[in-house]
């Protein structure tokens, strides 16, 4: 049924400034931006620019301004780190290029960091949000044996929430 990923959103806190960092500093082409007073989903008034970045596969990183909203805050009760969006790079070379070039405009990288798989390097946009820029570099038949092991790992992981009682807490997503 699902195909590839066709875009994600985010909330931005300035379009120009975001405009300017995805396609100046990161080199993502600044592919589409509608505007319209009302969501036409939901039907409610709420002025916005929603703007879209096009990557090499035909997908789309795309942000929200609302400036009539309130401020975006960030989830208290979840550790920063978690919430990242990870943009894969052709290889190592590419990847050292992606930490020189935010370097060269300012940006704080922390990385690369090698998770076995993948390295990565690690960095925040104008409105605060964490990137990951990621490059690949498994062994052969590393992903098949990653997919064989997954429930293994997911039933360990839920067997031991259990041993040790840890809180379980389930919340339903507010509907729009």
């Amino acid at each position: 049924m699902l195909q590839k990923l066709h875009h994600v959103a985010y909330r931005c806190n300035d379009a120009r400034e975001t405009v300017e960092f995805y396609s100046d500093v990161i080199g993502l082409k600044f592919a589409h931006a509608l505007t319209n007073d009302y969501v036409p989903s939901v039907k409610m008034y709420s002025p916005h620019i929603h703007i879209f970045f096009e990557m090499a596969d035909g997908s789309y990183i795309a942000f929200f301004e609302v400036p009539k909203s309130e401020p975006a805050q960030a989830d208290p009760n979840t550790p920063s780190w978690v919430q990242h969006l990870a943009l894969e790079v052709e290889d190592m070379d590419t990847l050292r290029a992606g930490k020189r070039r935010l370097q060269d405009h300012h940006v704080e990288v922390i990385g690369p960091i090698d998770h076995g798989f993948c390295h990565s390097i690690y960095f925040r946009d104008p409105s605060g949000h964490r990137m990951e820029m990621t490059c690949r570099v498994e062994e052969p038949g590393q992903l098949d044996e990653f997919a064989k092991e997954a429930h293994q790992i997911l039933d360990g992981w839920e067997k031991r929430k259990a041993e040790e009682n840890w809180p379980v807490r389930r919340q339903l997503v507010p509907a729009e």
